[in-house]
């Protein structure tokens, strides 16, 4: 009975760590995001509130997109794999495209 306790708190305390050992993962995606979307968007688009100055009609912030409650991350990978016209031809991975998702995403207004 000891080793069925001793296992059940072991699985326990590795559960409970799991959102620990994400965050990195998640932050470094989320900076990739960032390093892409400056890349790739910050001449039409404000992608951080360092950036140098967008052209003079820049379309919608990342900050915009954010506060969107029906922009999901979902629908941000979708949008992204099929751009449209106007954005260069990135040919992003699907992994890039899901790193750009996260980082509009984690933005706040």
């Amino acid at each position: 009975m000891k080793i069925f306790r001793t296992h059940v708190l072991m699985v326990a305390l590795s559960l409970a760590a799991l959102p620990l050992l994400s965050t990195p993962g998640a932050a470094a995606e989320r900076e990739n995001g960032k390093v892409l979307a400056l890349k790739w968007c910050s001449a039409c688009h404000l992608v951080s509130k360092n950036q140098p100055v967008v052209n003079d009609a820049p379309l919608a912030s990342f900050y915009e997109l954010a506060a969107e409650d029906a922009i999901s991350e979902a629908t941000l990978k979708t949008f992204l794999a099929d751009p449209h016209p106007q954005m260069p031809g990135m040919s992003l991975s699907n992994m890039e495209i899901a790193d750009i998702a996260r980082y509009i995403k984690t933005l706040e207004p």
